[in-house]
């Protein structure tokens, strides 16, 4: 067997043993689902020579603008860029903010290389002001061109891509801050467990996950990141967040029963990375990763854009030189102790409960709608203080110093549609919580009983309706992703939070037990006059999203595999 015809950029040497190359092979599938099962097994991961031609394949059959620049305008701007200097010393452009080249076995011509490709891409891309995971791939694309040339043609393609539903990389400042904001939703979502130990251990677990990509464009050994990169160029950009999904599944897995410090959660993170074949190889992270029931394509773009709005609404659509906004302080800045006060709960407490709302939400400064030290245990008062607010959060502290309450996804009026006979309303978003006697968060879940899916007067305690009635008709620009109820099954022998609402009571109830028919049989009502001892109604100022429909809820405590 011939050895492989490395390029003359590639460190034979590192590259012989980061991947070592089995020999040819031959790829003649065309269908799109049979290249997305090869990609997953790794067919081409071993044949330095094959990985070449898929990539050449796959990028050429990327639908891009009219005029994208190519390897023939490589070689007339190349020498009027980099002049006189030395690749070494040639500066990095500002869209890749200070990241820096991963060698990824390359030697220093083929590092040099990689500054003078990304150099001209700022050139002839003046619209890309934030892209850190360019240098990354353009190292890697680096290994299997002939040239630079064939490099930037390619880098150039993935830039130019003008598929609106194919996203591939964040080429602004929006578009990766609400890219590190929706994975913080789906952390928060699909990794409970690893979600909780950030919060514990760090002082804002969203710079923590502000760091997702780095993990994957820079950190990852390159081996396990051209594994990465086989799939998402079939794919796309959900792979990514899959990935890194995976690896923060794996690191709480290491590291639980480890002490961690609050001010190297993110090094301890990026080290487990550097280290990853340590603890398991590229084909199990991405058995993990494709592990995950990841909500689909379109629901993970509508989150995208319900963070880009809430971040345009904010006024943050660019990086601040003097403030790094990279270092995300804003469920500090939202719950600080200075402005957040409550008998309840403390700013600790309260930071907790943020960090389950979603992140375009954790953008926003609580503010008191509700207490029953001041307004007294009139549930009327109730929904006149907090009618034409959402989303809110509810607290309450039980004559047995028990703390619970609920984020409620939309407001509170929707219970008066369609003459007050709504039985449902919100989005799956919503969900309860106690902070007493333990923590512990229970989402939404659906009970399948086609005959409880009528709309219900609002004193019913009635399950969820089933999908076909959970779409509102509301504007669509009120983006809420979170409305396929598959995706909130509740599985048996697990522990449930029950919570419905009247005119006379609310009722939040442990352990909730279905009878013959699906009936929950809820428990003692939490807000009835004096029964409690104190409530808060918290608003968070901004827009929630599209409407669905439950008022009557069951929660569950257990978590995604």
């Amino acid at each position: 067997m011939h050895p492989p015809a490395y390029n003359c950029f590639v460190d034979r040497d590192k590259m012989d043993s980061a991947i070592p190359d089995l020999g040819p092979k031959e790829l003649s599938c065309t269908e799109l689902q049979e290249l997305k099962q090869l990609a997953r097994q790794g067919y081409w991961a071993r044949s330095y020579a094959l990985r070449g031609q898929v990539y050449q394949r796959l990028i050429r059959d990327i639908p891009c603008r009219t005029v994208t620049p190519d390897a023939s305008v490589y070689r007339d701007i190349v020498g009027k860029i980099v002049g006189k200097h030395s690749s070494a010393s040639l500066p990095l452009p500002e869209f890749v903010d200070n990241t820096q080249v991963p060698s990824y076995c390359l030697n220093s011509k083929g590092e040099g290389a990689v500054r003078k490709i990304l150099l001209c891409i700022s050139n002839q891309f003046p619209d890309v002001s934030f892209c850190p995971a360019l240098p990354a791939v353009v190292a890697l694309l680096l290994h299997y061109s002939a040239d630079e040339a064939e490099c930037f043609e390619k880098a150039c393609r993935i830039l130019a891509c003008n598929d609106s539903s194919r996203k591939l990389v964040d080429q602004s400042f929006l578009a990766f801050e609400s890219s590190c904001m929706t994975f913080g939703d789906l952390v928060n979502k699909y990794c409970q467990a690893a979600h909780k130990l950030m919060v514990a251990v760090s002082e804002d677990v969203l710079q923590v996950y502000a760091d997702w990509q780095r993990w994957l464009f820079g950190e990852l050994p390159l081996s396990y990141f051209a594994r990465v990169f086989d799939v998402f160029l079939v794919e796309g950009y959900k792979v990514l967040y899959r990935v890194a999904l995976a690896i923060l599944k794996f690191f709480h897995k290491v590291r639980a029963g480890q002490p961690l410090e609050s001010d190297n959660v993110k090094q301890d993170i990026r080290a487990f990375v550097r280290d990853i074949a340590k603890t398991v190889s590229p084909e199990k992270l991405l058995e993990k990763a494709f592990a995950i029931r990841l909500f689909s394509r379109k629901e993970i773009q509508l989150l995208q854009m319900a963070n880009e709005k809430a971040l345009k609404q904010k006024g943050i659509t660019v990086k601040q030189k003097s403030v790094s906004l990279s270092k995300r302080q804003f469920v500090h800045l939202a719950v600080h102790a200075d402005n957040f006060h409550s008998e309840i709960v403390g700013v600790k407490e309260m930071r907790d409960i943020w960090s389950w709302v979603p992140e375009r939400f954790a953008l926003c400064q609580p503010l008191l709608l509700f207490s029953s030290l001041q307004h007294g245990y009139s549930l009327t008062r109730f929904y006149f203080q907090c009618e034409g607010r959402e989303p809110t959060v509810l607290l309450i502290k039980t004559t047995q110093k028990e703390v619970c309450g609920a984020y409620l996804s939309t407001d509170w009026s929707e219970r008066n549609k369609f003459g007050g006979k709504l039985g449902f309303f919100g989005t799956g978003e919503c969900f309860v919580f106690r902070l007493q006697p333990e923590v512990q968060r229970y989402e939404w879940v659906v009970i399948k009983h086609p005959e409880l899916t009528k709309p219900a007067p609002l004193e019913s305690t009635t399950v969820p309706p089933s999908p076909s009635h959970s779409v509102s008709s509301e504007p669509a620009d009120r983006l809420s992703p979170f409305l396929a109820t598959r995706h909130f099954n509740l599985p048996s022998k697990t522990e449930s939070l029950f919570m419905a609402g009247g005119s006379d009571c609310l009722i939040i109830e442990t352990e909730a037990s279905a009878g013959p028919q699906g009936r929950v049989m809820p428990g003692r009502a939490l807000w009835d006059g004096p029964h409690t001892s104190q409530q808060y109604f918290w608003a968070l100022p901004g827009e929630a999203g599209t409407h669905g429909a439950f008022c009557s809820l069951l929660f569950s405590s257990s978590r995604p595999p």
